[in-house]
Parts: C-alpha cells; structure tokens; sequence
C-alpha cells in the first residue's frame, strides 16, 4: 500500500492535480463566488484519472503483486491527500483574511460568500461530492469518467448556489459574517464528519466494485 501511494504521488499524479491548488488563494477575492475554488481543485484531480485512462495506468497497476483492493485505495490516499492540502492551505487564506481584511470595504460590503468557518464547511461538502459521485462512479467501470464527472458537475454548481442563497434569507445572514462564531465552527465540525463518513463509504464502495470488474 505505501509504495502505491508514492506511485500514486510521483508516477500517476498529473501536474496540474498539484498546481490547481493554487485556486486556494480564490478565498481572498471579493465579489466572486469563492467557493467555486474547491470545484478547480477537484477538477484538478481529475486531470490525474483522465491521464491515467490514457495511459492505461489503471490495467498497468493491476498487473502488479498487489491487491485490487489496494489499487483504488491508494488512488483514495491520493485523492484525499489534494483535498487534506487544498483544505488546509484554504483554512489559512480564511484566517489571514478574517483577522487582517474582515473590516476591509470589499469584504465587509460583500454579497457573495465570505471566507468564514462556514465557507470552510462548504469546501469540505463539495470535495466529499466529488468522492461520492465522480470518485465512486468511476470505479464502476474504471474507464468511464464522463458521466459521472457531469453529474458532479451539475451538483457541486448546484451547492455552490445554495451556498449563495442561504446566507440572504433572514435569520441566516450571521452565515456570511464573522458573527456566531461558536455556531460557525459547529457548522465546520458537522461538515468534516460528513466529509469523512461519505468518503470512507464512497471509496469503500468504489474498492468492492473495483474488485468485481474484470479488466
């Protein structure tokens, strides 16, 4: 399992599965629906399973002394590596725009979504969608990718402006604020166990699909 994960990280990656997490920095822009960063990154990681689709990488590992198993788990070790990265390095754009910009006119008079606790949380529901729907879709068949990108496409956009709507119904505008902050971070822990209970089912169900295909 650990070299296929170094494999994963040195051999298989594309480049732009690493360089697509500068769209963390996205969490300082105003005036723009930031959260579409975490669907770049995810489009980032992406680029990594349709150049392994090209290159055969999938049928390639396989005939190695390893498990099935063991294939789609690394490529999950990968997967979550990015986000874990992408989610980290958003969290500290977050902070340094909250304690340094948060009283800013362009920040402080923003319509969109602000970087807060909140929109960390909406960061990790998008990435766990991405796991469930493209990342467990496409062990269905471990060379179809279309379909099930298009329908995590449909649903992140659609997350993203639910995200955008809610903070503009009364009584939910402290989601867009630096206020409730207690309430805020409750909200950020709810996310993470979301994120880590649909993607350990997503890659589960993806490793035993994985198994029953015959490549």
């Amino acid at each position: 399992m650990k070299n296929l994960l170094i494999k994963e990280l040195k051999l298989s990656s594309h480049i732009l599965s690493y360089l697509f997490l500068a769209f963390s920095f996205m969490a300082f822009i105003p005036g723009y629906p930031i959260l579409i960063s975490a669907f770049f990154i995810c489009f980032g990681i992406f680029q990594t399973f349709q150049n392994g689709r090209e290159t055969n990488d999938v049928l390639y590992t396989v005939l190695l002394p390893v498990e099935k198993r063991d294939v789609v788990k690394a490529r999950c070790a990968f997967v979550c590596f990015i986000q874990v990265c992408a989610f980290v390095l958003t969290s500290v754009f977050t902070a340094l725009r909250m304690l340094l910009l948060g009283s800013a006119a362009p920040y402080a008079d923003n319509p969109m979504v602000n970087a807060n606790p909140v929109f960390l949380g909406w960061v990790l529901l998008v990435f766990a969608l991405f796991n469930v729907l493209f990342v467990q879709g496409f062990y269905k068949t471990a060379y179809k990718f279309g379909r099930p990108f298009i329908a995590f496409i449909v649903v992140s956009l659609l997350t993203v402006a639910a995200a955008e709507a809610l903070h503009h119904i009364p009584g939910l505008t402290f989601l867009n604020t630096s206020e409730k902050l207690p309430v805020q971070f409750a909200l950020l822990g709810a996310a993470c166990v979301i994120y880590a209970i649909l993607t350990f089912l997503s890659c589960g169900k993806a490793q035993r699909d994985f198994e029953r295909l015959d490549l």
